[in-house]
């Protein structure tokens, strides 16, 4: 059971994220994943690189915040973004209108050798059953190690236990994996982006039981 929030302190307080808050998230996701081995390999590296880190997480909160499932604490030292059931990949028209940025971000001289293995990534994704879809977890390194990415998770996961739907998403480091896995989910398949790419964990968690 949630704590009540005059109990809470504010930095592990969650809300849902309005629009205000867009430029706040987006300084959380390119602090929080500025060594982030994935990250890293498919965005661009050179002088542009600080932009594009901007510039793919704008795109990337604007293609789920529309399913009003992107949580941030109070003050916005964390961020999870989720796709509800049945939502992920409906809005492929969007992703498709969006693709000048991504192209921009990557870096048209490295998108040949990074978008095949990508789309594998992609390819993996679960279809059924319908789950929840944890597109992004992100709380600021200043702030890490306080225990706001597990509230940000249990969030989203007691929801999940309630009306018994399962959850998945893809982990980009050992650390990350560990902390998911502390909340239930399980490595499903190793998976390495292509051969100078690092290994991406895809996880699934089923409901819980009371």
């Amino acid at each position: 059971m949630a704590v009540a929030e005059g109990d809470t302190p504010e930095a592990m307080r969650i809300r849902a994220a309005v629009r205000a808050d867009f430029d706040a998230i987006v300084g959380v996701l390119c602090r929080a994943f500025d060594a982030d081995p994935v990250t890293n390999w498919l965005l661009r590296q050179d002088a542009g690189r600080e932009a594009a880190f901007s510039r793919f997480y704008r795109l990337s909160l604007s293609l789920v915040f529309p399913y009003g499932q992107v949580f941030v604490t109070e003050g916005v030292r964390g961020v999870a973004l989720w796709a509800p059931p049945g939502r992920w990949g409906s809005g492929w028209w969007q992703q498709v209108l969006q693709l000048p940025g991504f192209v921009r971000s990557v870096g048209l001289r490295r998108l040949p050798a990074r978008m095949p293995h990508v789309l594998a990534l992609e390819a993996r994704h679960p279809r059924s059953p319908a789950h929840f879809y944890l597109f992004g977890l992100a709380v600021d390194p200043a702030m890490q190690g306080q225990g706001i990415g597990g509230a940000l998770l249990r969030h989203v996961l007691e929801r999940c236990d309630r009306e018994r739907i399962p959850a998945y998403l893809e982990s980009s480091t050992p650390r990350n994996k560990r902390l998911y896995e502390r909340h239930g989910f399980k490595v499903t398949e190793r998976f390495v982006l292509g051969p100078d790419g690092p290994p991406v964990w895809l996880m699934w968690r089923d409901p819980q039981a009371d």
